[in-house]
C-alpha cells in the first residue's frame, strides 16, 4: 500500500520520499526550487489565508484549526486533484512550519489516509 508521509522542506530530499509535494500556500523562505526538489506544488489544497493567519501555529488553537481545515477540505476541489495525482504512489507532503506535530500537512495526511482526526 502506498505511503503518505510528511516532511519539512528544510530536510534534504530522500529516495523514500516518493512524490514530493509542497502543500503550503506560500513559497517557503530561503529555499530554491532546485533545493526543494519538488514534483508538484499544490498550494490550493492548503488552508485558506484567513484560517492560516487565524491559527498562527498557536498550540491552543490546534484542535479547532484541525476541525476547520478538515471542513474546508470537504468542499475544496484541490483535494480531489491531489488524490488523483498521488493515487497508487508513495508521496511526501512537504511543509515549512516549525511545528512538526501541528501543521496543515499533518491534517492533510490524515485525510488522505482516510483517518479521522483526534
Amino acid at each position: 500500500m502506498p505511503a503518505i508521509r510528511i516532511k519539512r522542506i528544510y530536510e534534504p530530499p530522500a529516495a523514500r520520499d516518493g512524490l514530493r509535494i509542497l502543500v503550503d500556500r506560500v513559497w517557503p523562505r530561503g529555499v530554491s526550487k532546485q533545493k526543494a526538489a519538488l514534483d508538484a506544488w499544490h498550494k490550493d489544497v492548503a488552508p485558506s489565508t484567513e484560517l492560516r493567519k487565524w491559527f498562527g501555529h498557536k498550540p491552543e488553537r490546534w484542535a479547532e484549526f484541525r476541525n476547520l481545515y478538515r471542513r474546508e477540505l470537504k468542499t475544496n476541489p484541490a483535494l480531489e486533484e491531489l488524490q488523483t495525482f498521488i493515487k497508487g504512489r508513495h508521496a511526501t507532503l512537504i511543509f515549512s512550519a516549525h511545528d512538526e506535530e501541528r501543521n496543515q500537512a499533518v491534517v492533510l495526511a490524515e485525510v488522505l489516509r482516510g483517518q479521522r482526526g483526534g
